[in-house]
């Protein structure tokens, strides 16, 4: 299986991995914009959603940073099972980046 590093076209000056990662926030935003139950935590999963397509839209998002809203977001959301896959889509958009580094 290649992975979406590979599949880079040479020459190219975008990573594939932020262009999964902006389609992975933007599905799950709309899911929940579209998903008509109120929950307590909504408020912060839509804040860390706006703020992870910030990062990529920097081109290079942080990956400890990556993951923190990551967490955010499937604490916020983890019991509603109408908006896991999209979780799910998103921790593997946010895995293409590795783990953080540690300095």
């Amino acid at each position: 299986m290649r992975s979406v590093e590979q599949r880079r076209v040479p020459g190219s000056q975008s990573d594939p991995r932020v262009g999964e990662l902006s389609s992975a926030v933007a599905r799950l935003r709309r899911q929940l914009a579209a998903h008509p139950g109120e929950f307590r935590d909504r408020s912060i999963a839509e804040e860390e959603l706006a703020a992870l397509a910030a990062l990529a839209a920097t081109g290079s998002p942080n990956v400890a940073r990556l993951r923190r809203s990551l967490l955010l977001i499937a604490g916020a959301i983890g019991s509603v099972s109408a908006l896991g896959q999209g979780v799910r889509e998103l921790r593997e958009a946010v895995d293409l980046f590795g783990r953080p580094s540690h300095n």
